[in-house]
């Protein structure tokens, strides 16, 4: 232990000592050109903007023209003019994350944003941007993790390692399932980046939605819309840096990103600022390769390490969900969740539409008892929801098919299984023993014959409620 405090300060000085310094030729945009740094320069180095006003202004060398390094800053520009001094670290950007991170919220850069005084340096140097474990040498992906949500549970089982995505347009709920699944599940350690959140909300989603029990076991990576786009991508990149760090460690993480959107809309003022040309929707070709990296770092680690199983949200832009973004992401995971404007409108939370959302890992992740259950219930919903025009306007005369009767019976009682307030949990075990006992009864979402009680909504009971005795 000694031995390594040693290393690190060794480093730290050697780094001190290999501090060079250029200086501002030009300054547009977002963009600044420095020149005088000789060879001690790469893509990715940081520099530090020293403006006459004592300010120290982080940047990241972004591109290199005409013999001139292009940086963009991680704080506003002002006070920066020509002839300004640059200094040059001989540093790799990297972080320190340690245990004592628990329960904490920092920022882009890995500073502390709760006031709860400085942060604990640990003894091992994540990088922000790294490649995932090689391919041959992972883990295959664990058992079924809990994820506290009856709808994912049953309909969307997500096994530990997997990666996942919620579609939804703005004001569908993303941001509510995503503090669901980080307070009641059974991962060990949940690391949340919140990337282009608004400022507004980031207080509100700690304090109401995530609360004390879920931020205990959180850290919490915060850049704002506000913020310029270096920051925003960075956040991204500091959470799966956090989650790699507990994974090495053994731990079974759960990583969420919200949303996956705005980083690549960093990305995008990046790339133009820089001078790549745009292509569909005005993303640069380098948007979808950053976000492949980005992805394929979560998941199960190799041999002797744990697990990242992942939730990225995916704001869908006017509900379009085969816009680039969308698109190249459904690609890249292993499965999604569709949120629908048109449910939520009807008032049910979560707006999950288990049609047209899939989970990869399901065949290897259910018994067979459990897969019968999922795949009647998704049977009886897509009867209903193929008649569902003539249903409501009266076209439909019960006994015309014996099928559509059925599910006419059942689909009241499933889209009451589907809801689920955001301060109730329901574990695995319990999600499916009422699923199977709705399907076993007359859908009526009473009593179960597997033992499971449920109220008046359908949800269950504890067993120690009087109703259960009835």
């Amino acid at each position: 232990m000694t031995h390594r405090i040693e290393q690190i300060r060794t480093g730290i000085k050697a780094s001190r000592a290999s501090v060079t310094y250029a200086e501002v030729t030009k300054v547009l945009g977002l963009i600044v050109e420095i020149a005088g740094f000789g060879d001690a320069l790469s893509i990715g180095a940081m520099v530090t903007l020293r403006p006459d006003d004592g300010r120290k202004i982080p940047c990241e060398v972004v591109g290199f023209k005409d013999g001139h390094a292009m940086l963009m800053p991680f704080g506003t520009l002002e006070g920066v003019g020509l002839g300004c001094r640059a200094e040059i670290s001989a540093n790799r950007p990297f972080v320190c994350p340690d245990e004592s991170w628990l329960g904490r919220v920092v920022d882009a850069l890995g500073r502390p944003l709760d006031g709860k005084g400085p942060l604990s340096v640990g003894e091992e140097a994540m990088p922000y941007r790294t490649s995932p474990p090689p391919a041959h040498s992972r883990q295959r992906m664990g058992e079924k993790l809990d994820l506290g949500v009856r709808a994912v549970n049953t309909f969307l089982s997500t096994c530990r390692g997997q990666r996942m995505g919620i579609f939804a347009g703005s004001g569908v709920g993303k941001s509510v399932l995503l503090s669901m699944m980080a307070r009641y599940t059974e991962a060990e350690i949940s690391v949340i980046g919140l990337v282009g959140e608004r400022g507004r909300e980031v207080q509100e989603f700690i304090e109401d939605d995530l609360g004390p029990e879920g931020l205990a076991r959180s850290v919490v990576i915060v850049a704002t819309g506000d913020e310029p786009p270096l920051m925003r991508r960075q956040a991204a990149y500091l959470t799966l840096a956090v989650a790699e760090y507990f994974r090495n460690r053994g731990n079974d993480v759960l990583c969420m990103i919200d949303s996956v959107t705005r980083f690549a809309m960093a990305l995008r003022e990046i790339g133009l600022s820089t001078g790549e040309p745009p292509t569909t929707k005005g993303y640069p070709p380098t948007t979808f390769s950053e976000l492949s990296r980005l992805l394929e770092r979560a998941g199960p680690g190799m041999k002797g390490q744990g697990s990242i199983t992942a939730i990225f949200t995916v704001l869908v832009e006017g509900d379009d969900h085969n816009e680039p973004i969308s698109d190249a992401v459904r690609g890249i995971i292993d499965g999604h969740i569709v949120m629908d404007r048109a449910i939520a409108d009807r008032g049910r939370y979560p707006a999950i539409d288990i049609l047209r959302s899939v989970s990869r890992s399901m065949p290897q992740c259910l018994d067979a008892d459990q897969w019968s259950v999922v795949r009647r219930a998704k049977e009886l919903v897509s009867t209903y929801e193929d008649m569902a025009e003539l249903i409501r306007l009266g076209a439909y005369r019960k006994g015309s098919d014996a099928k559509v009767d059925e599910a006419i019976r059942y689909y009241d009682a499933i889209n009451r299984f589907l809801a689920q307030n955001k301060d109730e949990r329901t574990s695995m075990a319990e999600g499916f023993a009422l699923l199977g006992g709705i399907l076993e009864g007359n859908g009526s979402g009473g009593s179960s014959s597997r033992g499971v009680a449920v109220d008046e909504k359908g949800r269950p009971l504890h067993p120690q409620d009087p109703r259960n005795r009835k």
